[in-house]
């Protein structure tokens, strides 16, 4: 697939200087490795989440009513404009 783009000259110059250093053999592999680790910062995010969300359901507290929270949460905000 053919995919052409314009560049802000900002970013073309950080692309232009990674492969001019030689951190990089082309702009395709920059990209590449870009998304990369974009993908792996996505991931680790979603596994954050996941876990925080196994933790809760696996919390052998009782639930708060959600009622009960947004009144935990109202009068926090009003402390706060206080």
């Amino acid at each position: 697939m053919t995919l052409l783009i314009e560049l802000p000259p900002d970013l073309a110059a950080k692309l232009k200087a990674r492969v001019d250093s030689g951190e990089s053999t082309d702009v395709i592999e920059t990209l590449r490795e870009a998304l990369d680790a974009l993908e792996a910062q996505d991931a680790a995010k979603l596994a954050t989440v996941r876990a925080k969300v196994a933790r809760s359901l696996n919390d052998p507290r009782p639930s708060i009513p959600a009622d009960e929270v947004f009144d935990r949460v109202e009068a926090a905000v009003k402390a706060l404009r206080a």
